[in-house]
């Protein structure tokens, strides 16, 4: 009984939206400060879409939702690079602080 009241109080703070995406709507149940960024999401999906479609020429829907989801998985691995590189870089900064803390220190 426990478990089932803890999902019900889950579920009561759930929203449900619907997000359109091509020519389909899909029902989704988002946390509320979740909202704003699904339906970002859903947004540029479909500029992404319409963007391949008007570029390329490609009327096939499979195709250009591939093309979407090929694209966002490169921007993706693209960003987590850069932002391992940015962590790496912090790392060495702050280790050199610290030894010229302790050298100061000394």
């Amino acid at each position: 009984m426990h478990c089932l009241f803890e999902l019900a109080l889950i579920t009561m703070d759930l929203l449900s939206i619907k997000i359109k995406i091509g020519d389909r709507e899909y029902p989704m149940k988002v946390k509320p400060e979740e909202e704003a960024r699904v339906r970002g999401a859903g947004k540029l999906i479909n500029e992404k879409l319409r963007s391949y479609r008007e570029q390329f020429g490609i009327d096939d829907k499979e195709d250009l939702l591939a093309m979407v989801a090929f694209d966002s998985m490169v921007a993706k691995l693209k960003n987590e690079e850069e932002m391992s590189s940015i962590d790496s870089t912090s790392d060495a900064k702050i280790d050199a602080l610290n030894q010229m803390i302790k050298s100061a220190l000394s």
